[in-house]
Order: structure tokens, then sequence, then C-alpha cells
């Protein structure tokens, strides 16, 4: 398969690989290049690689926006590549290192009836977790060009990182935000992803491009728009949890549609009853 980039800011390009719409950002400094998010396999990494190598001859550092395969099941291959640094948050990396079979097991779960031949390969993927771990911030110097790796809450996951690039006014911002279709709930933080996203939206300006977990970039008032979806859903959890209603009732007013928001109304319930 080929794939590529586009330049989406200066020096900095997205790949929109084909299964499952996963966005991989790459940021290109004077000495060293930063590679964001590094896709589901050692075959989809390597196709990965050779697009990266269309682009600049650098060495890498990676960066896994979350835990999820589709984010990071590629580093063992990348890192093979070129020996460099694997940077996540300390949830996210925790989870990579000390329970990389439940982690694998959850992706192939996922994927076996979506993707069958995916969840297959998901199987025979060295899973490589991070080296280098962030709790709140971490600053990176690529080579005449900075960039920031900031943990804002928790929201998708117990672990989300953005990556910010200040020179190119573009966040990454994992799967916080979604474009190509709804946000994923199942292991997610929905009481407190609202304000997770409320300060990406601190970071932003008018002109800001983010860069989303998976589909096109967002402008800031796309962000503002899903933000408020999500602080919407946030509300409609705590006032069906004091209501006493049942979570199959909230899900058929909630914003992202019933099927979607259910697990984070159950999630939500779980927390606000004192079971999380």
């Amino acid at each position: 398969m080929s794939i590529g980039f586009d330049e989406v800011g200066e020096r900095v390009y997205l790949l929109r690989h084909p299964v499952l719409d996963v966005n991989v950002t790459l940021v290109v400094g004077d000495d060293r290049a930063l590679l964001v998010d590094t896709l589901s396999t050692a075959t989809q990494a390597a196709e990965l690689a050779v697009a990266v190598r269309a682009l600049t001859g650098h060495p890498w550092i990676l960066v896994n926006t979350h835990h999820h395969f589709d984010h990071c099941f590629g580093n063992a291959t990348l890192v093979g590549e070129v020996t460099g640094p694997v940077y996540a948050h300390t949830a996210a990396a925790a989870r990579l290192r000390d329970q990389p079979e439940l982690v694998r097991q959850q992706a192939y779960d996922e994927m076996r009836d979506r993707e069958p031949a995916l969840a297959e390969e998901l199987t025979r993927t060295t899973i490589l977790a991070p080296t280098h771990t962030v709790h709140l911030e971490s600053t990176l110097d690529l080579g005449g060009r900075t960039v920031v790796l900031r943990h804002l809450g928790r929201g998708h996951t117990d672990g989300d990182l953005v990556v910010q690039v200040p020179d190119a006014d573009l966040l990454v911002a994992g799967d916080l935000v979604e474009s190509s279709g709804p946000p994923s709930f199942d292991d997610s933080y929905p009481l407190e992803w609202p304000e997770t996203v409320a300060e990406l939206l601190r970071l932003t300006t008018p002109n800001t491009v983010t860069v989303p977990g998976h589909g096109p970039v967002f402008d800031t008032d796309q962000v503002r728009a899903q933000h408020e979806q999500l602080a919407t859903l946030a509300w409609l959890i705590r006032d069906g949890h004091a209501d006493g209603a049942p979570a199959e009732r909230v899900a058929a007013r909630a914003p992202f549609g019933p099927e979607v928001t259910l697990p984070a109304i159950r999630l939500g319930y779980a927390e606000l009853g004192g079971d999380t």
C-alpha cells in the first residue's frame, strides 16, 4: 500500500491512514523529526517509515498520544528503523509496559468482527512500551524548533497527550477530538473530558490547526463545537444520575447517538455512584 503525507503547517505533515482513518503527524526540525503516533501493526509501521523517509532523513523521536493500538502498536518497527526515544504519558506507558497482553486482547476484541484481517495481525505484532514518560509537560528540541508535550487532563483515556507546535500554531490532540466519526467512550472519563478539551481550547488562537486522532484537521470553531457536545453529555449524565434515570433513556437524548454514548453514561453513573 502506498501512503503519504500532506503538509498542514510549516514543516508539519499529516498522514491519514486508510485503515481506521487514523492520523500520524510528522514535525521536522533542523536536526531531528518528531513522529506522533505509529499506527497499528508492523506492516503499517514499515510503510509509514518509507513515507517519512520521502520527506526527511533526520533521526526521529516517537510520541504516542495514548495507549490504544492504532496509535502505538507500530512502535517496535519504527524504533528498529532508528533507535530513539518513545514518549507517552505515564499512565499510557504503564499500560503498555505492565499489561501488554491485556491491551492486545482488547484491541483484538474490538477489531475481530469489524476488521478480522487486522485483528489477526494484531496478535502477531510486537508491543513496545514507551521509554520516556510525561506527567504534565515536557519540552523537546528538534533543532531550531521546540515542541511541547502536554497532559491536559483525563478524557478519552487517563493518559491522553497533546503535542503543541508553537511556531506553526498547531496542536496534535489525539483522540481527545475526532472528525471522521464520534468520540470513543469505552475507557473514557466522560465527566472530566469537557474540562480537558477546555484546556486544549485555551492553547488555541482563531488560526490554530488542530489534528484529531482520526479524520480531517479541525479549526478552533470545530474544536469548540465538539467541546460543547462533550459538555452537554456530561451534564446529561449528572442530571440523569440525580434523577435516577436509566442510562438508556439518557443515551437517547445525548449527542453522538445512543449506541456511542451508552458506555459513557454507564461510566459516568459508576463514578457518581462511587463505584470507580
